[in-house]
């Protein structure tokens, strides 16, 4: 009985919002026409006079009192929406009206597609099929490890103690803790004390309570690595001592990894610890290659990371290969860059800023230094120029917020431990690391400000079609208000327009201010022009009622009473 009568109340409201859709004209008539025929008992023309007499009796102050109140109540409304579209992106009053007007008169959405489903003929069956295709195959906003990330210790706490600002944020340090439980535990290290107590030591959100667990667990076995890579990590205020930490630690891994690679195949438990140690032996090796970076032996860290690719080739976990990229290009070995990038930058691998902009680079250098664009402008774009420029507009497609930091347009904050590829994260990642490199080149940064805004008059539709990846990804602005601190203002693309809301509520709420403030200072100048407003529109009421009267028969209500 519940399911028939709430069937029939929803084909009630799909006819009223049909009828509001498509014969509002007819409503309209019907409406006047009644008002019309009410116009006796209702004493429209009486209320009227009376109206319009009690408007005029109204004195300046009154004006003022309602200009002023207007002002301040549409007032309070924009300052609730800016800052409810600052925070969320969105306009409240159009979310009210989507998702609770909307679906009381016009049913809701799921109804709709019901009745869509029903009518549908085999073209748009393999229409939907074709979209389901495609939405199956567009890639999710997933988060990635960012391979450049800074050691929390010596690096992001620094930070913290000299500006007394948090870098990082909870969400990027918890998915950190979740890969550390990932990277560094296993179903064989249960009843082990000190493994037990690492496990909860990932997943302390004090960075005291973090290194302290780590000292409990050497305590009980000063041979535990993965206790020593969180010291390693946190518990240290330069990279050289880190790099001691991590030798240190590294001793250990050696050992353990060498003993479960030769049980591995024993059972499943062999098996699990082998992958286990196989991630802290490749983890520690990457940060003691990355340790030698910072500290100035670049080339002694390409060889640990080329050896490291050698000896794990398939373990594409922690993208060593972008590690080695910002190593060459700061030995600036571009063939050896190129070599690299002809192996990764392959349309089955994932993409990323560090791929597609290193592409855009070592094009741009083969003709950066003597671009000009205003000899570009008469003559054209040579072959070399033109490959360049596309090599930038693929970049720019990729990731639209790295230009406005490499530039220097906007400024850089630490890059965080996880990033979204094509967003504000990944884009803060790659121009912190990549910036010298690109100043390295002469006129790569002039060839990137002439040409980089093209690539926007090739897809002026990003989130609908992209030109050579797929369309831009609309989560990319709430992944990275997680991920970015509170005090970096996020990029957004494409740049969103402020709602018609806001904007109305703006105007309405200036528009009053300003008669506010004209009828305080003027009161009698604008007493007048309040009255001669309300006569203009009271003049086009009393003459339709004429017309009406005049047209319409006097005794038809008489008449439609006797039917």
């Amino acid at each position: 009985m519940a399911g028939f009568l709430s069937r029939i109340f929803e084909k009630i409201k799909s006819w009223i919002h049909w009828s509001w859709t498509y014969l509002w004209a007819v409503w309209f008539i019907l409406v006047v026409f009644v008002v019309y025929i009410l116009r006796g008992p209702l004493k429209l023309t009486e209320n009227l006079s009376y109206a319009t007499m009690f408007l005029n009796t109204l004195t300046p102050k009154f004006y003022v009192a309602l200009t002023g109140t207007s002002s301040l109540i549409s007032g309070l409304i924009l300052i609730f929406e800016w800052w409810y579209f600052k925070k969320y992106g969105t306009s409240f009053i159009e979310q009210v009206s989507l998702n609770h007007i909307s679906p009381l008169l016009g049913g809701t959405e799921g109804q709709q597609n019901d009745n869509n489903n029903t009518n549908t003929n085999s073209n748009n069956t393999t229409n939907t099929q074709q979209n389901q295709q495609t939405q199956q195959s567009m890639p999710e906003c997933k988060v990635w490890r960012n391979p450049l990330n800074l050691f929390r210790g010596s690096e992001y706490q620094r930070y913290n103690w000299a500006r007394g600002k948090e870098p990082l944020t909870y969400y990027d340090m918890n998915l950190s803790a979740q890969d550390h439980q990932t990277f560094f535990t296993c179903e064989s290290d249960a009843g082990k004390q000190e493994f037990e107590i690492m496990q909860r030591a990932w997943r302390e959100r004090n960075p005291q309570s973090r290194i302290k667990a780590a000292k409990d667990a050497l305590e009980k076995n000063p041979e535990c690595c993965t206790a020593i890579i969180l010291l390693a990590e946190e518990d240290t205020s330069s990279i050289a001592d880190a790099e001691k930490m991590f030798k240190q630690a590294y001793k250990t891994a050696e050992v353990a990894y060498r003993k479960s690679q030769q049980t591995q195949h024993q059972n499943l438990q062999h098996e699990a610890t082998y992958r286990r140690d196989t991630n802290v032996i490749v983890y520690i090796k990457r940060r003691l290659a990355m340790c030698a970076r910072k500290l100035g032996r670049t080339r002694e860290a390409i060889k640990m990371m080329r050896e490291l690719m050698k000896e794990f080739p398939t373990l594409n976990l922690f993208n060593i290969h972008e590690n080695l990229i910002d190593a060459l290009l700061e030995v600036q070995a571009y063939a050896d860059v190129q070599a690299l990038l002809a192996k990764y930058d392959d349309i089955s691998l994932p993409k990323s800023a560090a791929i597609c902009y290193t592409a855009a680079l070592l094009k741009a250098r083969a003709v950066a230094d003597k671009f000009s664009p205003d000899t570009a402008s008469k003559r054209g774009l040579s072959t070399a120029e033109m490959t360049a420029v596309e090599a930038i507009h693929r970049a720019v497609e990729f990731n639209p917020h790295c230009p406005k930091y490499l530039l220097e347009m906007k400024s850089l904050i630490l890059p965080p431990e996880h990033i979204l590829k094509r967003g504000d994260s990944e884009a803060i990642a790659y121009a912190f690391f990549h910036l010298p490199h690109w100043k390295k080149v002469d006129g790569a940064l002039n060839l990137l400000h002439c040409t980089w805004e093209g690539t926007f008059r090739m897809i002026p539709y990003p989130l609908e079609k992209g030109h050579l990846f797929y369309p831009y990804p609309t989560c990319t602005e709430s992944a990275d208000r997680e991920l970015l601190p509170a005090y970096h203002e996020v990029s957004v693309y494409p740049k969103k327009e402020l709602p018609f809301f806001i904007l109305f509520t703006a105007g309405l709420c200036s528009f009053t201010a300003l008669l506010a403030l004209l009828t305080h200072q003027y009161p009698e100048p604008m007493g007048m022009v309040a009255k001669t407003v309300i006569g203009w529109l009271y003049m086009p009421i009393s003459y339709v009622l004429e017309k009406l009267e005049a047209i319409l028969p006097s005794n038809l209500l008489h008449q439609l009473s006797r039917i």
